[in-house]
């Protein structure tokens, strides 16, 4: 858990608009997020004493980009959970304020893989000497997406979830989607379409999967006496926790996700139920996941999550809880695997009443953006952020 409360507020964060960038290099996104989030805080580069970024950041990571884009911090943090990374950023950058490391932080995120071709999910993984886990398991050419559906599977047999519970996550998302101008599938999407794509690792169809972009994004932390003097909304960092969950020598569930650890915990720092959040940002690389974080977040009992679903639960207005009021990574925005950055901004949109008139969740006062990095089906990390409007 990190010791976040009150202690600092999200002043800046921006999205790139672009979902395809053949033109550009990666630490030339980096630094287009970052002059983005500096001019949504109104704050200049000289203000930052902070620097975060993750596995996608080139070269020597943040030895290299603090280079790059010219900062002079004087702290620096490189974890790295995956899809979760940036969640757990934000949690972070308020504990190192909290300590006096630092004052306004910049948080950043960039990729390309769709200029790359890469196909997000569906690529046999590598052998990489330095992961212990991957020599017992590349010899049966694993892909992520087969994770996820071993989890969907189990989910099916242990609950009754069904195929088209599943698809209506996609459903409900593009609902959302046909209202952001910069969405990837800004067209409404039915059960039938879903159902109807070609089969990826069944029961994933290929629109249970979450589009692949390119683009990033970038937040900024900063003390609360920096926020107060700040012509901004005030978005508080209420709490924040991350958990890893893995194999358990055997023991696999595959039926719960890290954040079944992280959740109460964040809950707990913040003094606040499930009930009272207004809106949450859900990791969606695919529609299980989401499914999965519903029941381990507390929003619904679990194997009930393909109920909450396909009861119209998701859809902002008239749901019981809007969720990825942006179309999300199915629908919107995911730039490679790191796709949590863009569950912070929007819940930061949310909050300060800047999402899209017809999205926007009326008194918009509590938010939470769940990350998960890695695979369900065999390890991965989970970060847990609540956010207040003040």
């Amino acid at each position: 858990m990190s010791r976040t409360s009150g202690s600092a507020y999200i002043v800046g964060a921006f999205e790139h608009p672009a979902r395809l960038l053949p033109d550009r290099t990666v630490p030339e996104i980096h630094a287009e997020v970052a002059l983005g989030a500096l001019r949504d805080a109104g704050l200049d580069a000289s203000d930052i004493d902070g620097f975060f970024c993750a596995g996608d950041a080139p070269g020597l990571g943040p030895i290299s980009m603090v280079e790059y884009l010219n900062l002079q911090p004087r702290y620096v943090d490189s974890t790295d959970l995956g899809g979760c990374s940036y969640v757990a950023h934000v949690a972070r950058a308020a504990s190192a304020i909290a300590a006096g490391e630092c004052s306004v932080a910049l948080i950043t995120l960039a990729g390309r893989p769709r200029s790359e071709g890469k196909s997000v999910g569906t690529a046999t993984r590598v052998h990489n000497p330095l992961q212990p886990d991957l020599a017992w398991e590349i010899p049966y050419r694993p892909a992520l997406v087969a994770g996820y559906a071993m989890a969907a599977h189990r989910h099916m047999h242990e609950f009754g979830t069904t195929d088209v519970q599943l698809a209506w996550v996609k459903a409900a998302f593009s609902r959302h989607a046909q209202h952001n101008p910069h969405a990837m599938l800004p067209a409404p999407v039915s059960v039938d379409d879903v159902l109807n794509s070609p089969m990826i690792a069944d029961p994933l169809h290929r629109l249970d999967c979450c589009v692949v972009t390119d683009g990033g994004g970038a937040l900024i932390v900063a003390r609360p006496e920096i926020a107060a003097r700040l012509n901004r909304p005030k978005v508080r960092v209420l709490a924040g926790a991350h958990a890893i969950k893995h194999q358990n020598a055997g023991a696999v569930d595959l039926t719960t996700t890290a954040a079944a650890q992280s959740a109460p915990r964040a809950f707990a720092q913040a003094g606040v139920e499930p009930g009272d959040i207004k809106y949450a940002s859900l990791y969606d690389s695919f529609t299980i996941t989401v499914l999965l974080q519903l029941e381990d977040l507390g929003f619904c009992r679990r194997g009930e999550g393909g109920r909450f679903a396909a009861d119209g639960g998701l859809i902002s207005g008239t749901g019981r809880l809007a969720v990825n009021t942006d179309g999300g990574g199915l629908c919107n925005n995911h730039p490679g695997n790191r796709g949590g950055m863009t569950k912070v901004i929007e819940a930061v949109r949310q909050l300060r009443g800047e999402a899209h008139p017809a999205v926007q969740v009326r008194n918009c006062d509590l938010a939470l953006a769940q990350g998960i990095g890695g695979n369900i089906g065999t390890r991965h990390g989970a970060a847990t952020l609540i956010l207040e409007r003040e």
